[in-house]
């Protein structure tokens, strides 16, 4: 397992290996017993999701959950390619406001780990994306929030992403109140 980290704190890139031959390829996508050798102690994931988005450019994001059902998330693209975004909210951080954005693929099979604090969305930079991930906590609609994907400085490469109704109506993140608080 490659594991990479950013000057960012908080977000890290997984990519498993894989063991391939004739007939295709293996991959453990998942092993808590190998981050723990590897220094890093995430709680326990309790509950999966798995998205597609038919045309290129479809934005999901930025969403995240407020405590008490904030959730840490383990997200992968296992159809097309995805620009993956983090960025820092937590009120208090010398990071906040920053982000990392991340290109995941099935071909590479690489994960982005986002933190709870972070912000998370992403774009689809192929048609017929599928993206799956890991959560922490299981979905709240009423702890569900949103910050306009256009408002934290991030390339997303369009200025006319597929958005949903609820991510076209998003609160600025310069208006947006976190919830979420450093503990560095």
């Amino acid at each position: 397992m490659d594991i990479q980290t950013f000057s960012l704190s908080g977000p890290v890139l997984i990519t498993p290996r894989r063991f391939g031959d004739a007939r295709g390829w293996f991959s453990e996508t998942w092993s808590k017993a190998a981050l723990a050798e590897a220094g890093f102690d995430w709680p326990d994931f309790v509950q999966d999701n798995h998205s597609f988005s038919a045309p290129r450019h479809t934005l999901r994001g930025l969403h995240y959950q407020r405590p008490p059902h904030a959730q840490d998330k383990l997200v992968r693209c296992s159809r097309g390619v995805i620009l993956d975004v983090a960025v820092d909210a937590r009120k208090g951080a010398p990071s906040y406001g920053q982000h990392v954005a991340v290109e995941l693929s099935a071909e590479t099979g690489a994960q982005l780990y986002v933190p709870k604090g972070f912000l998370h969305g992403f774009l689809t930079l192929t048609e017929d994306c599928e993206v799956q991930y890991k959560c922490t906590d299981i979905y709240a609609p009423e702890c569900d929030g949103g910050v306009a994907w256009y408002s934290c400085g991030i390339d997303w490469g369009t200025d006319t992403p597929v958005l949903s109704a609820k991510d076209a109506q998003a609160t600025a993140f310069a208006d947006f109140e976190t919830p979420f608080q450093f503990e560095g």
